[in-house]
């Protein structure tokens, strides 16, 4: 403490920058918890502490990202300590993104599978329609799953995500549980 009076006596103050890109979806969540670890939003970045990033493919499907910028005092007390919170936040929130991720992935697969025998399904009905002479009992025997392949996969999507969503549910609380932890942590350090 001593030493951050004499620096703010002196009229300067050394800060050490840290800029983070995470989706749009947690960025409250790291404006919020950041400041337990001695981080503060850094005032000479045109919009406070954040800017909108490029889209970055991380996952299936582009995100929205958030480049949050933040500055800490080189002389706060803890910072060892504070820095291996930090780190044990990051490590949270990326294993929140991965559990995100997970609840979709699973999901697409199944879909694109569904949807590809549907596809052989329909390409053997043809065959069977335009051979020489045309099987018509064999291209109807093909079409219906060819046809099912093909109206399936959306139904089977969102029933494999709402089922996944359910089962990771429960993972998540207890993450953001351990961040509250973690934060709680940071902040009795810093205080």
């Amino acid at each position: 403490m001593t030493g951050e009076r004499r620096q703010e006596s002196a009229g300067y103050v050394g800060y050490e920058y840290r800029e983070i890109s995470v989706p749009r979806k947690y960025a409250s969540l790291c404006l919020d918890s950041y400041p337990c670890f001695g981080w503060e939003e850094d005032p000479n970045q045109g919009r406070p502490g954040r800017r909108r990033g490029p889209a970055i493919p991380a996952a299936p499907g582009p995100k929205e990202m958030e480049t949050l910028c933040f500055r800490r005092a080189r002389s706060i007390s803890g910072k060892a300590e504070l820095t291996r919170l930090q780190r044990n936040f990051d490590s949270c929130i990326a294993e929140l993104r991965a559990l995100e991720r997970s609840k979709t992935t699973r999901a697409a697969a199944a879909a694109l599978t569904a949807g590809v025998l549907g596809t052989a399904f329909m390409a053997g009905s043809t065959f069977a329609a335009v051979s020489t002479p045309p099987v018509v009992w064999l291209t109807i025997l093909l079409a219906i799953p060819g046809f099912l392949g093909w109206i399936l996969p959306y139904f089977l999507y969102r029933a494999m995500v709402r089922w996944k969503a359910a089962q990771i549910e429960p993972l998540m609380e207890q993450k953001y549980d351990e961040i509250n932890e973690i934060c709680e942590r940071g902040s009795r350090l810093l205080h």
